[in-house]
C-alpha cells in the first residue's frame, strides 16, 4: 500500500528535556485527514562496541519501566536535531563507556515505536576500541559497564529486555 500524505498542522501540547508532544494532522491522497499524537524526539544514536574478546554493555535503572538494571548498548539522545551521527555515536561511547574506536559502520536506523513517537536510532558498530577519559557522568545517572564476552553473545541476548540493543546485538551475531 503506497499512499501520499502531507501534514496540515499540528499543536504542541507539552515539551521536555527528552521531546515534544503534538497532535498533529495529516491530509491523505484520497482527502481524508487523520489525526494523530506524536511524542517528537530529536533521535538517538546507539553503538555495538566490540574488541577481540567482549562486547562492551551497560547495565542502568530505567525507572519508567519499573526495571532495575536493564542490560544495554551504549546509546544517548542527540543533543540537537541534525546532530552529526556518528560525532554523537563517538560522544556517547566516551560518556557511557570511556571507550574511542577506530573503525565505525553504521548498522541500521530504526523507528523504536512509530504509532506514537517519529523517535529514530541509528545502531553503529564500533570496533578497534582505546580506552579514552570518561568524561564525568551526570548526577542523576548509574550506569554499571560490562565487559561481556563474545563467546557468551547468545546469553547477553537472552538477558537482554531492550529493543535498541537487541538488535544491535542480533546484528553483531549475525555478522559472526
Amino acid at each position: 500500500m503506497s499512499d501520499a500524505f502531507e501534514q496540515v498542522g499540528y499543536e504542541e501540547i507539552w515539551s521536555g528535556h527528552i521531546g515534544t508532544v503534538r497532535v498533529e494532522r495529516y491530509r491523505h491522497s484520497d482527502g481524508e485527514v487523520v489525526t494523530r499524537e506524536n511524542v517528537a524526539h530529536p533521535g538517538a544514536v546507539a553503538v555495538v562496541p566490540v574488541d577481540d574478546q567482549h562486547v562492551w554493555l551497560i547495565r542502568q535503572p530505567r525507572e519508567i519501566c519499573g526495571e532495575r538494571a536493564l542490560l544495554e548498548i551504549p546509546a544517548g539522545k542527540l543533543d540537537k536535531p541534525g546532530e552529526d551521527l556518528r560525532a554523537a555515536a563517538e560522544r556517547e561511547l566516551a560518556e557511557e563507556i570511556g571507550k574511542a574506536a577506530g573503525t565505525w559502520e553504521h548498522l541500521k536506523g530504526i523507528y523504536t515505536s512509530p504509532g506514537f513517537t517519529d523517535e529514530r536510532i541509528d545502531v553503529f558498530l564500533a570496533t578497534d576500541l582505546r580506552d579514552v577519559p570518561r568524561p564525568p557522568v551526570e548526577e542523576d545517572e548509574r550506569i554499571e559497564i560490562i565487559a561481556w564476552p563474545l563467546a557468551r553473545l547468545d546469553d547477553a541476548i537472552a538477558e537482554c529486555e531492550d529493543a535498541k540493543s537487541l538488535i544491535g546485538l542480533m546484528l553483531l551475531r549475525a555478522r559472526r
